[in-house]
């Protein structure tokens, strides 16, 4: 009886599909979507710098957005090869949890703009994503530079008698265009504290001096609201 014997060698270990995988894909194309994602990272990071204008900029995040880019035009050329590889990539992403809070609605639209400038990328839509990046960037520019938006101030006063609320009431009244009162505490020894929501006369802040040196009145601190506070 003959006996067949299988012999496995080197060449067959790599047969079944990686060297297929490894042929599937040019490294030409690869190169100039990676070069085009950092190029359109360095333009968003630019316009980013020049139009930031939050509490504090962070340099970390604004490198991130470059990173961001590269990262997801490497992904998206991954899984446009393989179906396989488009599923589990996926499934990989879908047990990520990202943690970092975004407190300005701005910074969102920038990971937003990175991450779809590295898919068209990635895709090897690269004509759509400069000409999309062009327009977003002189969009950005142009609201940022053109427009300026009134933000309203927070004024907390802490005083000790309650008969000069009216007195109060008049001087905001004479010294802003709009205020409100937003809330009102009582705390012990009889000192009180009230927050308004006002909208100043072309930034002129010289209305403190006077409440302050409104008998009983203890301090008077005005805030700048932006969507984060600064004192």
């Amino acid at each position: 009886m003959d006996t067949q014997t299988n012999t496995t060698n080197f060449t067959d270990i790599f047969k079944s599909s990686f060297l297929d995988n490894t042929a599937s894909f040019s490294i030409v194309d690869s190169l100039i979507g990676l070069v085009v994602a950092f190029a359109l990272g360095m333009f968003i990071y630019v316009i980013y710098k020049k139009t930031f204008a939050g509490v504090m900029y962070s340099h970390n995040f604004n490198i991130s957005l470059i990173i961001m880019s590269m990262i997801t035009a490497l992904v998206i050329m991954g899984i446009s090869t393989n179906i396989v590889i488009s599923l589990g990539m996926v499934g990989a992403l879908s047990i990520v949890r990202f943690r970092t809070p975004i407190k300005d609605p701005m910074d969102l639209v920038y990971l937003f703009w990175a991450i779809g400038s590295g898919i068209l990328c990635g895709a090897g839509l690269i004509p759509l994503a400069i000409i999309g990046a062009i327009l977003i960037g002189i969009v950005m520019l142009f609201f940022s530079n053109r427009l300026t938006i009134e933000n309203p101030y927070l004024l907390i006063v802490k005083y000790t008698d309650s008969s000069i609320e009216s007195m109060l009431d008049e001087v905001l009244s004479k010294q802003s265009k709009k205020h409100t009162i937003k809330s009102k505490s009582i705390m012990p020894d009889n000192n009180l504290e009230v927050t308004y929501e006002i909208r100043l006369k072309e930034n002129d802040t010289e209305f403190i001096n006077l409440i302050k040196e409104i008998n009983s009145v203890r301090s008077a601190v005005m805030l700048s609201y932006d969507g984060n506070f600064t004192a």
